[in-house]
This record gives C-alpha cells, sequence and structure tokens, in this order.
C-alpha cells in the first residue's frame, strides 16, 4: 500500500456559471495535480467547498474521482459531516473508489461528548474499512479539538491513523500531538492553507495539504526540503505567502481565480459564502502571481488539459 506523505492537496469542486457541477473542470484540475508531482489528493474537503454539496453529488463525485485517478495517485476521501450514517456512506464510497483514508473533521454535533466522538470515528472507521484521517481544524470550521482529547481518540480508536491538525499554533500542536499520541498515529499532517508548512515540517509533519492552486510550487518545497536544501525550501515559502496570505481571506474565490487565469477552469462560480474579489483584488491577484511568473506557468501543464 502506498504511503501518505508529501503534498496531497484538496481537489475543488469546479462549477459551471449557473452553479451545476463541471466534471469535465474537475477532471482537468485533478489531471494538474497528477501531472504537478502531488504524492496524494483530497476530496472533499472544506476547500471543495463540501458542505454546499448534495449527498448524492458528494457521492458520485468520489466515485467519478476513483475513476479519473485510476491508481496514479493515493486518494482520501472526505467523509465529513456531523451524522454517523452519512460519515460511512461517505467512507464506504472511497472505499470503493480506492481510498486509502477517509478525512473527516470532528463533528460539532459531538463537541464535549468524547465517549460519542469516539463511538462516531469507530462507527466510521468499521463501516467503510478504511483508516481515519482525523481533521483538527478551528472554529468556525471546527471545534478546535484539544490536543489531549485528540490523543486520546486515537488511542481509543484503533482506525484513527492520521491527523490533520490546523488548530493554531499549528507547529506546536503538531510537536505536541506527536508526543502525547506516540505510536497510536502514523502520521500528522499540516493544513491551514501551507501558510505555517515549513515550521510544521521542522516539528515532523509528514506532508501537507493545502488548497491545489499552486501545487507545482508546494511540491518543489517539500522535495527541497526532504532533500536538506532548507534554504531553497524557505525561499519558496517566503515567495509563495502573499498569494497564500490572500487566499485566507476569500479561500474557494482565490482558488479558482488562480485557476481560472492558469487556464485549468472555464468559470470561477463559488457556492459558498464568503468575500468577494473586487476590482482591486483582482488587480493585486495579477500582481502576485506576476511576481511568481518565472516559478509558475500561466497555463496548465503539458497534459493536463487532456
Amino acid at each position: 500500500m502506498a504511503e501518505l506523505k508529501g503534498v496531497l492537496p484538496i481537489l475543488p469542486t469546479i462549477f459551471t456559471a449557473n452553479g451545476a457541477v463541471d466534471e469535465a473542470g474537475m477532471h482537468r484540475v485533478l489531471d494538474y495535480i497528477v501531472s504537478a508531482g502531488a504524492q496524494g489528493v483530497v476530496f472533499p474537503g472544506l476547500a471543495s467547498e463540501y458542505d454546499t454539496l448534495t449527498t448524492e453529488e458528494r457521492l458520485h463525485l468520489t466515485a467519478r474521482i476513483g475513476e479519473w485517478l485510476d491508481g496514479r495517485l493515493p486518494f482520501v476521501v472526505g467523509a465529513s459531516t456531523g451524522d454517523t450514517k452519512e460519515a460511512i456512506a461517505f467512507a464506504e464510497a472511497g472505499a470503493r473508489a480506492g481510498a486509502m483514508a477517509a478525512m473527516i473533521l470532528t463533528p460539532k454535533t459531538f463537541a464535549g461528548d468524547a465517549e460519542a466522538m469516539a463511538g462516531f470515528f469507530r462507527a466510521a472507521h468499521r463501516g467503510s474499512g478504511i483508516a481515519i484521517m482525523l481533521q483538527n481544524a478551528p472554529a468556525p470550521m471546527g471545534i478546535g479539538l484539544p490536543l489531549e482529547q485528540v490523543a486520546e481518540l486515537a488511542h481509543r480508536v484503533e482506525g484513527i491513523r492520521f491527523v490533520k491538525e490546523e488548530a493554531p499554533p499549528s507547529g506546536q500542536r503538531i510537536t505536541r500531538l506527536t508526543e502525547l499520541a506516540g505510536d497510536s498515529l502514523d502520521a500528522v499532517f499540516g493544513g491551514a492553507g501551507a501558510r505555517h508548512v515549513i515550521d510544521e515540517l521542522v516539528r515532523g509533519a509528514r506532508g501537507t495539504m493545502p488548497a491545489c492552486e499552486i501545487t507545482e510550487l508546494h511540491v518543489r518545497m517539500l522535495d527541497a526540503f526532504a532533500a536538506g536544501e532548507r534554504e531553497s525550501a524557505r525561499d519558496l515559502f517566503e515567495r509563495t505567502l502573499p498569494l497564500l496570505n490572500m487566499q485566507a481571506i476569500f479561500r474557494w474565490r482565490l482558488t479558482k481565480a488562480v485557476l481560472q487565469r492558469r487556464g485549468l477552469i472555464d468559470n470561477a462560480f463559488v457556492r459558498a459564502p464568503g468575500p468577494e474579489l473586487d476590482r482591486h483584488d483582482r488587480a493585486e491577484l495579477d500582481a502576485l502571481l506576476a511576481r511568481l511568473a518565472d516559478l509558475l506557468p500561466s497555463e496548465a501543464p503539458q497534459g493536463a488539459l487532456a
């Protein structure tokens, strides 16, 4: 079985101008992620606008992604929901599509009830048969579960093998969680759009799970870090940070605006609520991308539009 490590981008849900799912656009972005050198892919996550998708859309797209990937990369299926039966169904769909793990956000439904939380994750694992990646994100997206409780879940629920730790300060929390969980976890990953990735890697994170719009730069960054070229990795990190800071504000809209400018999608429609880019924001985005022009192709890599 392939090892989960490195850059595992979140595949966004691409929509047409009228808000319908654009499967062709999603396929192009997935092919781009593969050709950019990612070591895995995740769908659906927070960056996929998963909470705007119907159950039928999630199940259908999970199956399609399994078909499109055809074993080229490890697949982590997003199974986040507050309903145990739905979590099992989403994780099962991922298993049928070839996913090796199900990433599940700690549900607000069971906040404050450690026994119910453990039962939820245990049911998702037993019902699907694949490993669980517990996603611990801060409010309002998640509940920012205390590390002692995350470690306790890892000890109590055999199926929890991975954690994506995103609550700040993520670097310190990755260090502490690794100490608390010990052999109960196979790996801890960073998130938060890779805005703290170097600190996370220094502290032992197995990889990062960012949005996908600059996948090749994240791959270069982590490859340099793994090769011991720490200064090169930091140089790339510092060059990408202004764009990632903008992404922290505009989230899905920024990701899709970049993908559209790179020729990977036709439309940047977003279902999720959030701030829109005005003309000044669009000009700023163009300026930031221009400063990355020597690193980031303005058109999709060869083969990505096939």
